[in-house]
């Protein structure tokens, strides 16, 4: 009996929940078929691939070189499914899609809708996460495009480029010292200045924007979302930096909070999908890159709020 697709399917889910329980649930199967699945490839591959026992699952050494491999094949055999779906209809084929949580809340909402008008068939399966992750999903197959800040490295992938935007200062109305146009770097050192915690790509290029040191920001006060970050500001414990895309959503009709353009120039980070080299659906990401684009595009020109998001399926972590 030859090893098939679905236990590799398995072994891989296996690996990257390290838990049976929940790769059978990612899987959609019962976990005893999946232990008996991923038990009779070990039985035909002559060696384990798991060790495990009641409390953890690890990789064997033979373990961790046939996960290098299956996730390989795993990639072909997606590739070649997608081949096929490449020839037909425009955003006929379902696909996976990575967003950033600095992004997703503020470009999606604006781009989804014209996406569901124009192709009401196509099936988008959206993850959040953060860049570190989504870079290392579209490396491994687990996704077929995400869409991150630049700069970032994406080292062995594709970059496509389809927006930029500033930073704007955040700061509540009645601050004793409120600049008349723009805020300066200088200006900003002495803002008691709020960013998001570590790990998000947000805060480096806020502080890369201002040429600041992580040093210079009120790090006691750290957040991990943006929202968090102007309620703070909207009770008088700081400032904060928030890119042009979130405004409307974040600031809204709130007359508590008013918005300063930053001095220093632009633009302050750029939006892009990345996507592997050898992804044989790049027509799709093409396209939906242009459709993003050009939804963003028209929002700045008509100055519209943005639209309720359609009811795609979400996975947010």
């Amino acid at each position: 009996m030859m090893i098939s697709l679905k236990q590799i399917r398995y072994i891989l889910a296996v690996e990257r929940t390290l838990n049976f329980k929940r790769a059978a649930e990612r899987c959609a199967i019962s976990q005893s078929a999946l232990s008996s699945a991923v038990a009779e490839m070990e039985r035909q591959l002559g060696f384990q691939i798991f060790e495990r026992d009641n409390k953890k699952v690890l990789l064997t050494a033979l373990g961790r070189r046939c996960l290098d491999q299956a996730r390989e094949i795993k990639l072909r055999v997606d590739d070649l499914e997608a081949l096929g779906a490449s020839l037909k209809r425009p955003l006929s084929h379902p696909m996976s899609l990575g967003v950033i949580p600095t992004i997703g809340p503020y470009l999606l909402p604006r781009v989804l809708p014209e996406v569901r008008r124009r192709y009401p068939q196509f099936k988008l399966r959206i993850y959040e996460e953060q860049s570190r992750q989504l870079v290392e999903m579209v490396r491994q197959g687990d996704l077929d495009t995400a869409i991150l800040a630049l700069p970032y490295a994406t080292d062995g992938l594709l970059a496509f480029e389809f927006w930029q935007e500033n930073f704007h200062w955040i700061c509540h109305r009645d601050d004793s010292w409120i600049p008349p146009e723009k805020i300066t770097q200088e200006a900003l050192k002495a803002s008691r200045l709020m960013l998001l915690s570590d790990g998000h790509c947000l805060k480096d290029h806020a502080l890369a924007a201002c040429r600041l040191r992580s040093g210079g920001t009120d790090d006691s006060l750290a957040s991990t979302s943006l929202n968090t970050l102007i309620q703070m500001v909207a009770g008088r414990m700081g400032t904060t930096l928030v890119p042009e895309m979130a405004l409307p959503q974040l600031l809204g009709s709130n007359r508590e909070l008013k918005s300063i353009p930053l001095e220093e120039p632009g633009p302050h980070r750029r939006i892009a999908f990345i996507t592997r080299p050898n992804y044989t659906n790049l027509p799709q990401v093409e396209l939906l890159m242009e459709l993003f684009a050009g939804q963003l595009h028209a929002r700045v020109t008509m100055q519209q709020e943005p639209e309720a998001v359609s009811p795609w399926e979400m996975t947010l972590s």
